[in-house]
């Protein structure tokens, strides 16, 4: 090894070792512990659409409920830090960490984290958007996206390309929750009676947001197809259009029950899971 080589990987490790430091990891737990709130929080939306009561049921709604309080400000940074805090923790989790492991986990590792390290940190900035004022409406920031896109000369297969990104992540979280691949990241429970609660609903809550992905990336699918941008209105536009079908109300309800049971899970995962 070159002297330059052993520089950067001496480096490497000194960022590493600074990427284990147990204030990452509490950040990471309180990120963790804000995603949950924030699925509970969609969960009960969805099952208000059910019925027929207004809301956004996905996280810009969920941001603007919590924001609708007295210490609104004081909770929507403390949301923007946590977040903040994750989206580091699951970067260091796609670089640093996986180094030791072999070549395909540690490509698996990138992807999977790194898709993760971008989602949690946009939650961060949405926070801070309703932090200093700023609220908009998901669907319709959605749309126009879609609009732009389509204007571009592979507008359309870029959306096509995103939808079944976006049914892929779904179809992975059924498959996740069926097979019960979340164990790895909480076995704290193993072999209880609670610990049974706590499959039942991460089973629960996986294939429920599973499901609300893949209606998701089918509406971005759709609206590349019928080149019309006002297909493709995100997660709230995705169960607010299950409406409209003779058993959608009950399908929506059953999604909000697994949002919140997966919000619950998540709760328990940031207090117990693996870090």
């Amino acid at each position: 090894m070159s002297d330059g080589e052993s520089t950067i990987s001496q480096a490497a490790d000194a960022v590493e070792q600074a990427s284990n430091h147990p204030a990452l990891d509490v950040l990471a737990r309180a990120g963790f512990a804000v995603m949950a709130l924030l699925h509970v929080i969609i969960g009960f939306i969805a099952i208000a659409v059910a019925f027929g009561q207004p809301g956004e049921a996905e996280p810009t709604g969920a941001i603007e409920q919590l924001a609708a309080n007295p210490w609104g400000p004081a909770v929507m940074w403390s949301c923007v830090l946590a977040c903040f805090g994750l989206g580091l923790w699951q970067a260091s989790e796609a670089t640093l960490r996986a180094r030791p492991l072999p070549r395909k986990e540690r490509l698996s590792k990138l992807i999977s984290s790194g898709f993760l390290a971008i989602a949690y940190t946009s939650v961060g900035l949405s926070f801070a958007g309703f932090a200093v004022g700023m609220r908009g409406d998901s669907g319709e920031s959605t749309r126009d996206f879609s609009a732009s896109l389509m204007t571009t000369p592979v507008g359309l297969w870029a959306l096509v390309a995103l939808g079944l990104t976006i049914i892929g992540i779904g179809i992975y979280f059924v498959v996740k929750g069926v097979r019960r691949g979340f164990k790895e990241e909480l076995f704290h429970f193993d072999g209880t009676r609670r610990g049974r609660l706590i499959d039942t609903l991460g089973v629960a809550g996986h294939i429920a947001k599973g499901v609300a992905l893949f209606l998701t990336g089918l509406l971005f699918v759709i609206a590349a197809a019928k080149h019309n941008a006002e297909e493709s209105t995100g997660l709230d536009g995705s169960l607010k259009a299950l409406r409209d079908h003779p058993f959608g109300p009950t399908l929506l309800v059953a999604i909000g029950a697994g949002f919140i049971a997966y919000g619950i899970f998540a709760l328990v995962r940031s207090r117990f899971g693996r870090m």
